[in-house]
């Protein structure tokens, strides 16, 4: 007799095969099963109408800290998501000395927008090297499997000092420290290695990260490292200021440890073509025997706005402060005075910070995110074309839009992957067949936006959407971020639904699947807030053959554990 049988669903198998009709039988934590009719069962889900995928795989996120104190990995968790990997950008939390909290608190609440405070309160600090990190990590208990990698700047804080990380150039004996810990870090389990080379990514003190700027030698001896450690991928995030010599250097990497390098591939409004140019180099240096591989979003990289944001087109207002602080009901009550609507409409904002000033009027690029939301508005809905159109300022049409529904209006503002309006170079970008999806960046970000909601986007997106009609097909779309995602990290006991292979499962009533309108939660330890957005359709999410989810809540069951190296179907 089987544990579980789901009965009577059409299985999205995750090998890229077109669906079928099947009950799938579990035994354990594994699949046994896949048949047309599957015999007697200790418990059944009945799936007729509903489509079975094998559970997400995210391999990028920024649960490094939550992890340790959040058994539910929201809002991943609640999405269908079975494992993510941690770890990435060249930010984490281990090695670390116990005079280092602090910064490496700082740097996550810099570069990522994890709030300081949040993090502070909620982790326990029980490990000092990365291998007593990944104890500790094995230890408490969680919906999902959760992997992860050696960040750059924790290591080179570990074995410089906080100081000298930053710009410091490492001694050979510091290189030579530093390549052991991450050979012994993989050895132990860790999946990769991460680095960041962006100015984009700072410090909440406004210092670069730690690795920006260090030598090209010590990138390709730690890439060395990694490999001799029998780890699988280098994962980097690159401005590529120097084209051809940033993307060759990556190269001598991945050629160095054998690896993947696995690089962030985005479209730029001023260098709009680039992505090009990065795909067909890649093409020239895989055909040369070298892995590079580009990841990719599936939705614009951009910000969402109300009136509860830290930063909106009138936070900077001199008559804005008073409202600072207060309900929002009071507050969206004050707003309505024609008195204060004028004055707000007719002040300079004060900010002096030339980032947020500029984001804060480009009218043409701000759509209302409306419900459900939109993340691929046409140009002639922006905020700026319906000013011209109505022959009134920008600045009218936001207040009002802000005001509307108790406050509860969004503005969407796309920054990144959608110049011109256009998400066909992020459909190129997902269909080159050597990129892996991903950029959900769970956990990460919580003032800004949402994107852990990633994988349900896929293919509420890309596979529902009437209105262009689905560019992406059901079972690619699933296998996108199944057993593509996990063969890449070396983690091919998951992402399919065949016999032997982990029982991490979704039943999804795909008819309805939608997402939810973003809302703020302060639910971050000392009371952090963060952005957050429901799914609708997920009737249940397996993990390891227990069910985790039931109807969009928690069972309380939590079979999820840690993911140490390479695994195999065979291994389970």
């Amino acid at each position: 007799m089987y544990d579980l049988v789901i009965r009577g669903g059409t299985v999205v198998d995750g090998t890229g095969a077109p669906p079928f009709e099947a009950d799938v039988a579990i035994i354990g934590s594994r699949i046994t099963s896949i048949d047309a009719r599957a015999g007697l069962a200790r418990r059944e889900i009945d799936a007729r109408g509903r489509i079975v995928t094998p559970g997400w795989v995210d391999v990028h996120s920024h649960y490094d800290g939550q992890a340790t104190w959040d058994p539910y990995l929201s809002p991943s968790g609640a999405h269908g998501v079975t494992t993510v990997v941690m770890g990435n950008c060249g930010v984490g939390f281990a090695p670390v000395r116990r005079n280092s909290h602090e910064w490496l608190i700082g740097l996550m609440e810099g570069v990522e927008d994890v709030p300081g405070t949040a993090l502070a309160e909620g982790i326990r600090w029980e490990w000092e090297s990365f291998a007593e990190y990944l104890d500790s990590l094995e230890r408490f208990p969680r919906v999902t499997d959760v992997a992860t990698q050696v960040p750059h700047s924790a290591l080179r804080a570990f074995v410089m000092g906080e100081r000298e990380a930053i710009r410091g150039t490492a001694s050979s004996e510091q290189l030579s420290q530093m390549a052991s810990i991450v050979t012994e870090s993989v050895q132990a389990g860790a999946l990769g290695f991460s680095s960041s080379r962006t100015k984009l990514h700072l410090a909440a003190d406004g210092s670069p990260v730690a690795g920006s700027f260090a030598e090209l030698e010590e990138l390709v001896a730690l890439g060395r490292a990694t490999g001799m450690g029998g780890g699988a991928v280098f994962q980097i995030v690159s401005d590529f200021s120097n084209l051809e010599m940033d993307f060759d250097w990556l190269c001598r990497i991945a050629a160095a440890g054998d690896l993947q390098v696995l690089f962030t591939l985005v479209q730029y409004d001023d260098r709009p073509s680039e992505w090009r140019q990065l795909l067909a180099m890649t093409d020239a240096a895989r055909s040369s025997g070298v892995r590079m591989t580009p990841l990719v979003g599936n939705r614009p990289v951009g910000m969402l706005i109300n009136l509860e944001s830290k930063t909106h087109p009138f936070s900077s207002h001199p008559s804005f402060a008073p409202l600072l602080g207060l309900p929002k009901r009071e507050m969206i009550a004050r707003l309505k005075n024609p008195d204060l609507r004028a004055r707000l409409l007719e002040e300079d904002t004060l900010t002096t910070n030339k980032f947020w000033r500029l984001r804060m009027q480009q009218f043409d690029s701000m759509f209302r995110l409306g419900n459900p939301p939109e993340y691929e508005p046409e140009p002639e809905k922006s905020i700026g074309t319906l000013a011209r159109r109505q022959k009134r300022r920008p600045l009218e049409i936001v207040y009002d839009l802000l005001t509307e529904n108790d406050g509860n209006e969004w503005i969407y503002l796309p920054l990144i992957n959608y110049s011109d309006h256009s998400l066909e170079p992020q459909l190129a970008m997902m269909n080159h067949p050597d990129s892996i999806v991903g950029l959900a960046d769970g956990g990460a970000h919580c003032g800004l936006i949402c994107d852990a909601t990633a994988p349900t986007f896929m293919l509420v997106h890309w596979v529902k959407t009437r209105r262009r009609g689905p560019r992406i097909s059901l079972e690619r779309a699933v296998s996108m971020q199944t057993s593509r995602t996990a063969d890449f990290y070396g983690m091919s006991d998951r992402g399919r639904l065949l016999p032997g292979y982990l029982a991490d499962i979704n039943v999804i009533d795909f008819e309805n699947l939608r997402l939810a309108a973003p809302y703020w939660a302060a639910d971050l330890p000392a009371g952090g807030r963060r952005l957050l957005q429901d799914a609708h359709g997920y009737d249940c999410t397996i993990k390891s053959g227990t069910p985790t989810w039931l109807n969009g809540e928690p069972t309380k069951a939590l079979p999820g554990t840690l993911v140490r190296g390479r695994r195999s179907a065979g291994t389970v």
